[in-house]
């Protein structure tokens, strides 16, 4: 008797768990991830992880709507927020092996120019990351790499 009244328990506790869990509702990725941007250091830092450590937890919240990035090297590559957006989804967990030098040009209220040099072994990078704040959170709205 002890027995049955223990199985019916845990099948009621069972039952009630899922319903109270389904009742909830599915969540979504863009809800199960919020990324602090309150401030420019903080949407830049989370840029930096982004970029050189494989980060892509609520990426989307970082660039602006129209953001846009530029390459310049040999010829002059320009990439949109959905194209970049996708690529950094695939290097998901990719730690570039460089060095990462940071410099604040110019910060006002509302934007902020940041130099972002990654020093590999045989070259260095330069990015040029223009942030801007927006509907309440920091956004990246431009970058421009060179080598």
């Amino acid at each position: 008797m002890k027995t049955l009244m223990k199985i019916l328990t845990f099948a009621a506790l069972t039952a009630v768990s899922t319903f109270a869990i389904a009742a909830e509702g599915p969540v979504t990725k863009s809800e199960s991830v919020m990324v602090n941007l309150s401030t420019a250091d903080l949407a830049l830092d989370y840029y930096v992880a982004v970029t050189t450590k494989g980060e892509s937890a609520g990426v989307e919240q970082l660039f602006a709507e129209n953001f846009i990035q530029k390459i310049q090297s040999s010829n002059v590559q320009t990439y949109e927020r959905k194209a970049l957006i996708k690529s950094l989804k695939k290097q998901k967990g990719e730690i570039l092996n460089c060095k990462v030098i940071m410099k604040i040009v110019e910060k006002s209220t509302d934007y902020m120019i940041a130099k972002i040099t990654l020093k590999f072994q045989h070259f260095s990078m330069t990015d040029l990351v223009t942030l801007a704040y927006e509907a309440g959170s920091w956004k990246v709205s431009e970058s421009i790499h060179s080598y």
